[in-house]
Parts: structure tokens; C-alpha cells; sequence
């Protein structure tokens, strides 16, 4: 009888567990809107992302040119890895206040460390320009011809 219970636990429960993976945020609303009200979300697939409307994905802007990062407040703050803004966080370290080993925790906006330099970018709008780029290519002779044009 703990045999069956235990097989009953490790695999009955994990395939019910089982989520459908990454979900990708363009794709929400045709592929994974039921599965988020299944598991008890509460916003619309629109809501989380819709192209050009605000939506919660304008709250995740690309932080330095590589990195994601996550706007956690009114007034800017934001949060991203630790490898992403490690070469500041180095930047800032000295012997006294080692900040790669200790971290660091500004408690008022005036202890914040500038990082002069560094972006955030907001994508702003969304659109297909794939009629412009495409424009006068069908009917050029090569690929080469083609690919020139489009370049």
C-alpha cells in the first residue's frame, strides 16, 4: 500500500503539476490565456501584453543594452541580475565599502550611487514595417539583388 502511494505522489501529482513551459508573451492570448485563469490569474492576456497599449510588459524595459529589468516603483526604481550591473557595482567598491561582497542598500533617494552612462530603454511602439522593407524586391532578377535592395 506505500508502494501505490508513493508512485500515486511522484507521478499522478507531478503530471497534474505540469505546466505548459515558457510561455511566450506575444502568444498569451491564443495559446495560454485559459491555462492563466486555470491557475488563478486575474489579468487578461491584453493586459499583460498588448503590442502598442499599455500593458504590464511596459514595466520590464532592457536595462544597459542587454539586460532585462523590472520598474518596482513610481519614481523609477528598478531591479535587474546582478551580472548586469556588476561592472557599476565594482565601479562604486573600495576597500572600505566593498559593495561585489557586502551589497549595498540606499534607505533614502539621496544615499542612491549614480551610474552615469547607463540606460534604461522603454519600447515605445511597435510596428511592421515589413512592406517597406520589402518594396521593390519581387521583382529584382537575383537573391544578391534582393538582398542589397533590402539592405
Amino acid at each position: 500500500m506505500k508502494f501505490l502511494r508513493l508512485l500515486f505522489i511522484l507521478f499522478i501529482v507531478q503530471v497534474q503539476a505540469q505546466q505548459g513551459g515558457m510561455w511566450i508573451p506575444s502568444l498569451l492570448k491564443g495559446m495560454n490565456e485559459n491555462e492563466i485563469k486555470a491557475l488563478g490569474g486575474k489579468l487578461t492576456a491584453e493586459q499583460i501584453y498588448s503590442i502598442n497599449q499599455s500593458s504590464m510588459k511596459d514595466a520590464v524595459p532592457q536595462f544597459d543594452g542587454g539586460c532585462t529589468a523590472e520598474v518596482i516603483s513610481p519614481k523609477g526604481l528598478i531591479l535587474t541580475n546582478h551580472h548586469c550591473g556588476y561592472d557599476n557595482i565594482q565601479n562604486h567598491s573600495t576597500v572600505e565599502h566593498d559593495y561585489l561582497a557586502n551589497g549595498f542598500w540606499a534607505y533614502k533617494m539621496e544615499e542612491e550611487l549614480p551610474n552615469p552612462g547607463v540606460v534604461v530603454t522603454f519600447v515605445v511602439k511597435i510596428d511592421d514595417v515589413t512592406k517597406q522593407v520589402f518594396e521593390g524586391v519581387n521583382g529584382l532578377p537575383t537573391e544578391a539583388d534582393k538582398q542589397k535592395k533590402i539592405q
